[in-house]
């Protein structure tokens, strides 16, 4: 049954406020409308689109400055980020990503996305990875979402230990344990 326009626009703005990261593709099949009809939809309530919504959750989320790397070398798009402690980057998966006779996302893109937040996460000017490992506990498709979350988890021998799961809506997709060198014990 579908909703009229007052009451899907209500529910819209509720489920965004809840969940910013939703895409207008995501939006349509919910509300089983056309992607035109959820931008028309947002312009009328002034919601900024998916870029600009993660845009203004990281900036209202960041407690600190990236140090170990510049944030423009972070795969994907960091929404949180709390040094020492934790961090969470949003990858989408494009055509350029992913194998084109199969449309499975290449897992050097999966691994860059982690890695590189694993790395942003470390309060140090320098941090570089000295091992890690790593499981991949399903393909990812062209035009999925990987929401990548690190977490600093402890230390061992004079190394960090920083934890990174990645998923597709609550799916894990990608675990990793990373021990990072840095110049300065945590």
């Amino acid at each position: 049954m579908k909703l009229k326009k007052k009451q899907r626009q209500e529910k819209l703005q509720e489920m965004i406020e809840e969940t910013p990261f939703i895409t207008d593709e995501e939006l349509s099949n919910k509300f089983g409308v056309s992607i035109q009809t959820i931008r028309l939809d947002r312009l009328e309530l002034s919601i900024p689109e998916l870029r600009e919504r993660i845009k203004h959750v990281a900036h209202k989320n960041w407690n600190e400055e990236v140090r170990a790397l510049p944030i423009d070398e972070v795969i994907g798009e960091v929404v949180n980020l709390e040094l020492d402690n934790l961090a969470i980057s949003i990858l989408d998966i494009k055509e350029e990503h992913v194998f084109s006779r199969n449309q499975i996302a290449r897992g050097h893109h999966l691994f860059a996305q982690a890695n590189s937040l694993a790395v942003a996460v470390i309060n140090d000017e320098l941090a570089l990875t000295a091992n890690v490992k790593i499981k991949f506990t399903r393909p990812v498709k062209v035009g999925e979402r990987v929401v990548a979350k690190a977490s600093v988890v402890g230390d061992d021998h004079n190394r960090t230990i920083v934890e990174v799961k990645s998923y597709v809506h609550d799916e894990v997709v990608f675990e990793g344990k990373f021990y990072m060198y840095r110049t300065t014990e945590n």
